[in-house]
């Protein structure tokens, strides 16, 4: 295990998981919910998607070393224009169903649910699966990533209002795009020199 590549990858992800879809339906669901249930099944959630990051990360390192660097440059030079690109209004059309009892397993559950279908697919799950195929070490870029997640979703769940009375969210995503430019390049500069 690598602390260095786990604080690199928990430093990417916290900060491409800041704007996402899913820190709002953690603030959401903390506001409506006891916050330790919403975070039991976030967390889980969390877990099962950073398991399939990894699994795709292990898969894409079996290709030679320049067609690694080449892939993830393009993913995350992809995952900065993602950042980068105006969204327009994004609706929160019901995603967080409010559950019929405030049990544990009822708001975890829809805790659960909730994230794990918004994160397949998502922006911070392909560049863990990046990440995993950089550095192939599995574990502490899943350790990494999946700290970050579970960060960005207690912060949300806890105080993510206040955040943003003191960081816009424009300079949380143009820090996060910076940073996944800046590992396109290096990257893509890795594929083509050789």
């Amino acid at each position: 295990m690598s602390l260095t590549i786990a604080a690199i990858t928990f430093g990417i992800v916290f900060l491409a998981e800041l704007p996402d879809k899913t820190a709002l339906a953690s603030l959401v669901l903390g506001t409506r919910y006891r916050a330790s249930y919403v975070f039991a099944g976030i967390a889980a959630a969390f877990a099962l998607q950073v398991g399939l990051a990894l699994v795709a990360g292990s898969l894409l390192a079996l290709l030679p070393q320049r067609w690694v660097e080449g892939v993830t440059g393009l993913l995350f030079l992809a995952g900065a224009v993602m950042l980068l690109w105006p969204q327009g209004d994004e609706e929160e059309d019901g995603e967080a169903k409010e559950p019929s009892s405030d049990s544990f397993w009822k708001v975890a559950g829809a805790s659960f649910l909730v994230v794990a279908v918004a994160e397949f697919g998502d922006l911070t799950q392909i560049m863990t699966a990046n990440l995993a195929a950089k550095y192939a070490d599995p574990l502490s870029v899943g350790i990494g990533a999946w700290l970050a997640l579970c960060t960005v979703s207690g912060i949300a769940i806890l105080g993510g209002q206040k955040l943003l009375q003191y960081v816009p969210m424009k300079v949380i995503v143009r820090v996060a795009a910076s940073i996944m430019l800046l590992m396109a390049g290096i990257s893509l500069f890795k594929a083509l020199a050789g």
